[in-house]
């Protein structure tokens, strides 16, 4: 009996049409139940998987169009010049000027890229750095490391106008007095909503930085982010310059 025989061209075809496909549209193409036999073909050919969706996915080098960051999107599916997301997260770890925290590389990659970092840590193919309550992922390389943390320190003590405050031991003493004073200015209410402003900013662990800033207790700032969000404001309890009863003229005796 002949073997049966499978063409690779079947699967460029496939994939032209598409640009995209899984593992189990592949293997239904060739018309064959064993993923080894699509792999064998899949070598032959300049192919990428996805970083995103757990690398399910597959393409051709000439169909991807990657933009000048190395990315590629189809279908809210992810490739990279670089291969799996290991290889993409590490990648932009070493090019990064400041490091990255995770959050910020998952808004970067438009993936999760906690368990990669994390595992990358592991290896020794990154390092992280603790900065406050949040990890910094550096270049392995102890030089273009160092160089990267101090960046990241010198702009966490720098915020813009919008910005998050920095963390209190990398605050400037002009910054923290001012902060001081203006909170001091306001009254119960106002304190409670400005942390919370300033706790919303700041994002994962800012009810906790800003209570030790600000000398208040987290429930408070933590009650001033809900209101916020909730927007639970009573706005008309707080009065305006020249508000409330008109005053009465005393009267005088004749």
């Amino acid at each position: 009996m002949a073997t049966k025989q499978f063409s690779t061209l079947t699967l460029v075809d496939l994939l032209r049409e598409r640009k995209i496909a899984t593992i189990s549209e592949l293997m239904a193409t060739l018309g064959t139940s064993a993923e080894r036999t699509v792999f064998r073909k899949l070598r032959q050919l300049p192919y990428r998987t996805s970083y995103s969706h757990k690398g399910r996915y597959y393409t051709l080098d000439d169909i991807a169009e990657f933009d000048e960051l190395g990315l590629w999107s189809f279908r809210a599916v992810w490739f990279s010049v670089h291969g799996t997301l290991l290889s993409t997260a590490q990648a932009w770890v070493e090019s990064a000027d400041a490091g990255y925290f995770v959050d910020e590389l998952d808004n970067a990659l438009n993936v999760g890229t906690k368990d990669a970092l994390s595992k990358l840590a592991r290896q020794g193919r990154v390092v992280r750095e603790k900065i406050g309550r949040r990890y910094l992922y550096c270049s392995s390389d102890k030089s273009k490391g160092k160089q990267q943390l101090l960046m990241r320190r010198a702009a966490q003590a720098t915020p813009g106008v919008a910005g998050p405050l920095p963390e209190a031991e990398y605050m400037p003493d002009e910054l923290k007095a001012a902060i001081i004073l203006f909170f001091s200015l306001l009254d119960e209410k106002q304190r409670r909503l400005y942390a919370g402003l300033e706790s919303l900013k700041t994002g994962y662990g800012g009810d906790t930085m800003i209570a030790e800033l600000l000398g208040l207790s987290v429930g408070t700032v933590a009650r001033g982010r809900r209101e916020l969000l909730g927007q639970e404001i009573e706005t008309d309890r707080v009065r305006r310059a020249g508000a409330g009863r008109p005053s009465v003229e005393k009267k005088r005796r004749r």
